[in-house]
């Protein structure tokens, strides 16, 4: 077997997509991502690829007779050593592929002293970052149909759509929320997410991200910020779609509010592991990205 760095080209890319597809129907059952669903095909396959140019340290692939059979994607900011995804392949499971491939992501990672990832519902996932010194925060998703009668008068707190130009508040939120910055991420997020929302004010600021009914990504200085930004990120939600909230742990429970206050239907799903900090609040984190 052969590890190497996962190299930014579309080959490696879409190797690395189906990975991931393969090793989440095997523990699901089904797909996890619609294969007819070209946009987020494309979301996958370029995140794949600015991962490869942002943290190639922290991208690897194995790879057995030429065939790939997983891969270990990971990123570092300011101090913040990030797991974006971890597949193996159901037929090499059990191997040590895993456990070589994450220790090449985790080496990446070295003297960061604040880890983060989002896991699923696996039994073995949650073993390995158990024991990698990860401390695993049962994870809630809100879905459903958004009852637009329950969307109230926004109140005082302006949201208005937000640019490349923002990137100095952003990250300033980042930063107050987690210790760091997504930093070149954001290019990756306004180039491939239907919106970026921001509210700035005297109260305070914040941001969320929305992807036809998926809220991908919030941060804000405070709940209340927080609040009237997933409530304006759900009101865009587009007639017809299902609303999606993921990675909610017991500290945004202004979020499990605000979702079933709007009708969606709660479930618990996963794990937010962290390492060396606590969950960050008002927080909505990005999967792929945290």
């Amino acid at each position: 077997m052969i590890l190497r760095r996962l190299r930014d080209t579309a080959a490696d890319a879409r190797a690395v997509q189906a990975v991931a597809r393969a090793a989440f129907r095997h523990f699901y059952g089904t797909s996890r991502d619609s294969p007819d669903d070209q946009a987020l095909s494309a979301q996958q396959l370029a995140r794949t690829r600015h991962l490869a140019r942002a943290d190639a340290g922290g991208c690897w692939i194995a790879e057995r007779d030429g065939e790939t059979m997983g891969a270990a994607l990971s990123l570092r900011r300011e101090g913040v050593w990030i797991l974006a995804l971890f597949v193996v392949l159901p037929e090499a499971q059990g191997q040590g592929v895993g456990r070589l491939l994450l220790e090449r992501a985790a080496a990446y990672g070295r003297g960061c002293l604040r880890g983060m990832l989002c896991a699923s519902a696996s039994p073995a996932a949650a073993r390995h970052y158990r024991r990698a010194g990860f401390t695993l925060h049962p994870a809630m998703t809100l879905r459903g149909a958004v009852d637009r009668g329950g969307l109230r008068d926004p109140g005082d707190i302006p949201v208005h759509p937000g640019n490349a130009g923002h990137q100095h508040l952003l990250d300033s939120v980042d930063r107050r929320l987690r210790g760091a910055a997504h930093g070149p991420d954001h290019a990756y997020m306004i180039g491939h997410y239907d919106e970026l929302l921001v509210a700035d004010s005297l109260a305070g600021s914040g941001y969320c991200y929305r992807h036809g009914g998926e809220v991908k990504l919030l941060g804000a200085t405070s709940k209340r910020i927080a609040t009237r930004l997933l409530r304006e990120a759900l009101s865009r939600v587009p007639q017809g779609r299902e609303a999606l909230v993921e990675h909610l742990t017991a500290e945004q429970e202004w979020a499990v509010d605000v979702g079933l206050e709007l009708g969606l239907s709660l479930e618990t799903h996963g794990w937010v592991a962290l390492r060396g900090m606590r969950p960050p609040t008002p927080y909505v984190p990005n999967g792929g990205l945290l």
